[in-house]
């Protein structure tokens, strides 16, 4: 098969002066074929058909009936998601080096029958520095405790680097819950960062005074830990963009588990 550097060379050699038969054989081709590439201004690969049929045989095909109908009925299963779902209902078939396949192959049906993609931008930081914490309303996912809606937010810590993750479930976004979430995440941490950011919860910062001044607890409870203190400006909740992404992760991550399981109700809070 002629690759495109044998005709660039031919073309070099020719251009050169060089006579076709001595350009050939410098090249590796036949005069033949090498006639054919003088006058020709595509290189071999552009002029290549590509093939449209699979090369081997799809793992999945038995189960995409079953995966399609997961996807159809609940549209915000992930692929990873799905994919261990297989893999428990079918024991040993598939293995984990298959599951970018079966990637592919989801992202085969979303291009056909699903939404558009999300398009997430990383940012950079420096280890132990900066960690971020805030609270996320949780009522959304619908759960129900014995029939009755189990309205709760959750406190959720990030370290902004290593995205390492904490929450509690709480019930308001007081100061006794802020200090509760805050203190239990320094302890399953094992260390504390250089600084904390918030936006501008009223359990840290007293919005009702012009300067917007952190309140005289939380300053408090900061100091406690060796900790300094930072709040995003008003109205601008990107720049506490790392915990608000995770907030979306986690709670997809409890909707996927709550799709899987079928059903959202339970009978007790600790169940």
């Amino acid at each position: 098969m002629i690759q495109d550097s044998q005709v660039r060379q031919l073309k070099k050699l020719l251009s050169q002066g060089k006579s076709l038969k001595l350009a050939a054989l410098k090249t590796g081709m036949d005069e033949k074929t090498a006639r054919k590439y003088r006058g020709e201004t595509r290189m071999p690969s552009e002029m290549r058909e590509q093939h449209r049929w699979r090369t081997r045989l799809d793992p999945f095909e038995e189960v995409w009936e079953a995966v399609g109908k997961q996807l159809e009925e609940h549209p915000g299963l992930q692929a990873k998601t799905l994919f261990e779902w297989l893999q428990r209902e079918h024991p040993g078939k598939f293995q984990e080096g298959q599951l970018r396949t079966f990637q592919r192959g989801i992202r085969r049906w979303r291009a056909l029958h699903g939404p558009g993609r999300e398009v997430y931008f990383s940012q950079v930081h420096e280890p132990g520095r900066l960690c971020a914490s805030d609270f996320t309303e949780m009522g959304s996912l619908e759960v129900t405790i014995g029939g009755e809606r189990f309205e709760h937010l959750v406190y959720h810590f990030v370290m902004t680097c290593s995205n390492w993750e904490w929450v509690m479930v709480c019930f308001s976004e007081s100061f006794e819950s802020l200090s509760a979430g805050l203190q239990g995440a320094l302890r399953g941490l094992g260390g504390v960062p250089a600084r904390h950011r918030t936006d501008r919860l009223s359990a840290a910062v007293n919005n009702l005074t012009e300067r917007r001044e952190f309140t005289a607890r939380y300053r408090g409870l900061l100091a406690h830990y060796g900790l300094e203190a930072e709040r995003i400006q008003a109205r601008q909740a990107h720049e506490n963009g790392d915990v608000e992404s995770s907030h979306r992760h986690f709670r997809e991550g409890v909707n996927q588990a709550l799709l899987l399981r079928g059903s959202r109700e339970f009978g007790s809070r600790e169940e």
